[in-house]
């Protein structure tokens, strides 16, 4: 694995690099509050692809931007860019989670010949909630758990996915992502996009955890109906974060489908 950087427009932005020359791509795209080594446990499983994965702007070790710069077609931009630039515009297969899953349908529908296919991890094609939350939390903290514990005040109690995101400096513990400004991008990721969506037609996977706060079964069902090649995967032990809930089963069900690629 090599973490690597790229320029999109006015940020330095980050990605890891898992590997495997020659052999098929998979771009990876983690949701608010991740980063891009989130993914590392599913580059473990897929030996034949060649696994990539995105810090997004105001994550992991990549910039932050204005609050202004965190719409629909600033993210886009950065994986085109990547794809561009990085990629040198080979074909790749898409996998996004919540937010990251947006990206990834929205960059497909605007570079239809190159992507062959999206993995789509727990949302929809019409969104609307709220991260307001995230500007009130506070660090640094003096230890680990203590980052951890203060998720308790802005109503997370289970801090394991935030985690991910948290580093060490003279003053303390923080977290890596741009917490000032998340409920700004949130805000630009509401709504319906049914467009973006429905206007490719490469296979594509959605998987839903039941427990899901974010996403409805009802909309799932629909979405696969709307669009073609279609289909879907109810996780019943999985909330919103179906690779951290049911890691093995997300890794299999994610390389079931990567298969019609390898031919």
């Amino acid at each position: 694995m090599k973490r690597n950087y790229y320029q999109s427009a006015e940020l330095r932005l980050s990605y890891l690099d898992f590997e495997g020359r020659d052999k098929p791509i998979l771009l990876c795209l983690h949701g608010h509050f991740g980063n891009a080594a989130m993914f590392a446990r599913l580059a473990e499983k897929l030996p034949d692809w060649h696994v990539y994965s995105l810090d997004q702007r105001g994550h992991g070790w990549s910039q932050h931007a204005e609050s202004e710069d965190y719409q629909r077609e600033d993210y886009v931009r950065d994986i085109l860019t990547f794809m561009d630039h990085v990629l040198q515009n080979k074909p790749v297969v898409l996998l996004g989670h919540s937010l990251g899953g947006v990206n990834a349908y929205q960059a497909a529908a605007r570079l239809k010949q190159r992507v062959r296919g999206l993995i789509i991890e727990d949302i929809g094609a019409v969104i609307d909630d709220d991260l307001s939350f995230a500007s009130s939390i506070m660090e640094p903290k003096p230890t680990l758990h203590a980052l951890g514990e203060g998720l308790k005040a802005v109503g997370i109690d289970d801090d394991n996915y935030f985690i991910e995101s948290a580093y060490e400096n003279e003053y303390g513990w923080n977290f890596r992502f741009d917490k000032k400004n998340i409920p700004f991008s949130q805000n630009y990721l509401n709504g319906a996009w049914w467009d973006d969506f429905l206007a490719t037609d490469c296979p594509a996977l959605l998987l839903h955890g039941k427990l899901s706060h974010v996403v409805s079964d009802e909309q799932i069902i629909e979405m696969a109906k709307k669009r073609k090649h279609t289909t879907y995967q109810f996780f019943e032990k999985s909330g919103h974060t179906i690779h951290d809930d049911e890691p093995l089963a997300f890794c299999k069900a994610v390389a079931a489908f990567l298969k019609q690629f390898q031919a």
